[in-house]
């Protein structure tokens, strides 16, 4: 990624939760181990809560949604709300939007890609910068897209092979934000059941974007049985203690990435307590 992509400063590690789990507590603990971003999954666009409270609370953590639907929230709020944010705290927030999968999104989301570009034209027009917004992106037209009309890319649900894959769609300019599933383990059988828990919503409801990008990277229909196979598991849910999470998320760096947002997968109550481990073993 060369400085252009972004002003956002992001450094090599994030945290990605769901907008809702996030409080000041939550925020400040995450900069305090030194992750440079926290990204917020189901984002609502037109309030973006999650960011603001996380805004508020820290003084140098970037803050993301990863991602905010096309679907459900107007483009014409989102620009608004951030607007708002980026008067609150500048310089610190960067707008990640995406299609979401058709399965959720109802008869409507047949034209994603005509969708997102006519959402691009209403961010245009209400002055968001194309360098303080990505797309998610998993095939390689929206990964284009990205490169053309964002700063770069958010996939979700991704390993560092095709992470590999998408930088070279991409070129060397745009960012590349994989999302990685981190679980924090301490034996191979709790590590694949958590993985199991993870996966479950994407393989139980057949969600057919993530299940198309399993099959482009050598999946088959026999991984997607039973809760995933154990290779599917490996390769999507980095598992086991700190050391191993963060050998296996730095692969996603040597395959071409800028920035890995680590998505935790546990039973603890405390994030913080659960990256701080993980942070231990990525310094």
């Amino acid at each position: 990624m060369s400085d252009a992509a972004t002003p956002v400063s992001l450094s090599t590690y994030g945290v990605w939760l769901g907008e809702r789990m996030v409080t000041p507590a939550i925020a400040r603990g995450l900069e305090d181990h030194g992750y440079g971003a926290l990204w917020l999954g189901s984002a609502n666009g037109e309030v973006l809560d999650g960011a603001q409270i996380a805004l508020k609370a820290t003084q140098t953590l970037s803050v993301a949604t990863g991602i905010v639907n096309i679907w459900t929230s107007d483009a014409k709020a989102t620009a608004a709300s951030y607007h708002r944010l980026e008067k609150l705290a500048p310089g610190r927030f960067l707008l990640g939007i995406g299609a979401g999968h058709r399965e959720a999104n109802g008869p409507q989301a047949v034209k994603p890609y005509q969708a997102m570009n006519d959402y691009l034209d209403v961010l245009d027009r209400e002055e968001v910068p194309v360098d303080r917004r990505v797309l998610a992106a998993l095939g390689p037209r929206m990964l284009r897209l990205s490169a053309e009309r964002a700063a770069g890319a958010h996939p979700y649900l991704v390993n560092p092979d095709y992470t590999r894959s998408a930088r070279s769609t991409l070129g060397g300019r745009p960012l590349l934000a994989p999302e990685h599933k981190v679980a924090l383990v301490s034996d191979r059988e709790q590590g694949l059941r958590r993985a199991r828990d993870g996966l479950a919503v994407y393989l139980d409801r057949g969600l057919q974007n993530y299940l198309n990008n399993f099959r482009r990277l050598g999946f088959d229909d026999n991984d997607f049985e039973a809760g995933g196979s154990d290779r599917l598991l490996d390769a999507m849910v980095a598992q086991g203690p700190p050391e191993a999470i963060a050998s296996e998320v730095r692969r996603h760096l040597d395959a071409g990435a800028d920035h890995v947002p680590l998505h935790p997968i546990h039973d603890a109550v405390d994030v913080v307590a659960v990256m701080g481990h993980i942070a231990s073993a990525l310094n």
